[in-house]
């Protein structure tokens, strides 16, 4: 049940109902698309000077820098060649009372707007219709930012003394690699507890996978096309796009093995799984193709995860499994195919759920009228990267997924619910008063 002090609080953001539409609307207008490493910057400083500014009205001490990327090197999620320049990092810190630390945290960088002329309007230009506001990264994750800014601002504004900080971190590069955290996480960020405000349709997230890369190079022997071929043994060219349908067989026995293997059922995830995602191979039209590429993406559990909370020990499992079950073919097994794994996989999440941070959640969204309940995200997010400073970070944020459980994130016309904005903003609020306390 909300207190007086929750309730005045709670009417305060239901009043700014516009406001607060109109500052998501503000972020989706800035271009952040995420990008590859030598890419331009896009407008993120830009993002990030507009937040920068309002909480630096409410007295917040903001932190607004470019990463060095020398000494990132080499940092966990941080890909090779990755540089900073022209994407900030936030973090502003609103004092408290020396009590229990909080932060909010959100990604600024969004996926493609393409193909962009299928969208029913400019996707860069946000725009409500029945209730809905509709714009690239409405869902994913520029809504939950402003929803996490406008509470801050309300607790700011009507002066309720938090005991503890409240600290708010917006960071790029969450979409393309995870290095954004990092860089907060390396520039020194340390709360007890933290709520990344992804689109969770007012579940509470504790948990979600990791997730390991790889390339799967499958050799062939190169001959002519139109000519009939011995057999390898005597010479004979060997088509590496027909022998790569056996590694697609393999990958594909790893997923059924995975889905009944004991050990592997989480209440909030779901089982490990293997598929290819890109394939290329062949040189001419006319020739025998002498090699053919797979991209692979492993996802994984926590139990999976090796001493250090990585995908080492899946790697492992993988590689074997694939040797194994090539064998059969006897190209292969002479020719085995070579993995090469991308240097930036991400680690799997899982939070205890006695934090607590987690019922302080749970409890502020119900007595919001949201009631949720405890999930977990197959894919990943940022609040893995903040355990990594050791922050039990939760995931909490506004509708992203319909009733059937299909996410609009990422999609064409993505939106977020006015409505759960508004209520998104005041369980935060909340939250941020019961978990750090009023003096």
């Amino acid at each position: 049940m909300l207190t007086s002090a929750e309730q005045r609080v709670c009417a305060a953001i239901g009043e700014r109902r516009e406001e607060l539409v109109g500052l998501a609307s503000t972020l989706i207008g800035f271009d952040t698309t995420a990008r590859e490493p030598g890419d331009p910057p896009r407008q993120e400083a830009l993002l990030q000077e507009y937040l920068a500014g309002r909480l630096d009205r409410i007295g917040a001490e903001v932190d607004l820098w470019e990463p060095d990327s020398e000494s990132l090197a080499g940092k966990p999620l941080v890909p090779p060649g990755l540089d900073f320049q022209g994407r900030p990092q936030l973090i502003a810190r609103k004092r408290g009372g020396g009590g229990r630390s909080l932060t909010f945290n959100g990604h600024i960088d969004v996926v493609s707007v393409e193909p962009r002329d299928r969208w029913a309007s400019d996707p860069f230009s946000a725009g409500v219709r029945d209730g809905l506001l509709y714009g690239r990264g409405a869902c994913d994750m520029k809504g939950g930012i402003a929803a996490m800014t406008v509470a801050a601002e309300t607790l700011a504004e009507l002066d309720v003394a938090l005991a503890g900080d409240l600290v708010i971190a917006t960071n790029t590069d969450e979409e393309s690699s995870g290095a954004g955290g990092t860089a907060l996480v390396e520039r020194g960020l340390r709360t007890d507890a933290a709520i990344v405000t992804e689109p969770t349709g007012f579940d509470v997230w504790i948990a979600c996978r990791g997730s390991e890369y790889c390339h799967v190079s499958v050799p062939g022997r190169p001959g002519h096309a139109e000519v009939r071929q011995p057999h390898w043994h005597r010479g004979g060219a060997v088509n590496a796009i027909e022998r790569a349908t056996v590694v697609v067989d393999a990958i594909r026995s790893l997923r059924s093995h995975w889905a009944v293997a004991p050990g592997l059922d989480h209440p909030y995830l779901s089982r490990p799984d293997a598929l290819p995602t890109v394939v290329s191979g062949g040189e001419w039209a006319v020739t025998y193709p002498a090699s053919c590429e797979l991209t692979v993406a492993v996802m994984y559990l926590p139990v999976q995860a090796d001493a250090d909370g990585w995908g080492s020990e899946v790697r492992r499992e993988f590689e074997e499994w694939l040797r194994r079950e090539t064998q059969a073919d006897d190209w292969l097994a002479a020719n085995p195919p070579t993995v090469s794994w991308h240097p930036n996989g991400v680690m799997p999440l899982e939070i205890a759920e006695p934090e607590r941070i987690v019922a302080t959640v749970l409890d502020a969204s119900h007595d919001v009228g949201m009631p949720g309940a405890l999930g977990g995200l197959d894919s990943w997010y940022d609040g893995a990267t903040l355990t990594l400073a050791g922050i039990p970070a939760i995931g909490y944020g506004p509708p992203g997924f319909d009733q059937n459980g299909v996410s609009v994130a990422h999609v064409i016309d993505e939106y977020v619910p006015v409505d759960g904005l508004v209520r998104c903003a005041q369980a935060l609020a909340v939250a941020a008063m019961r978990f750090c306390g009023t003096v």
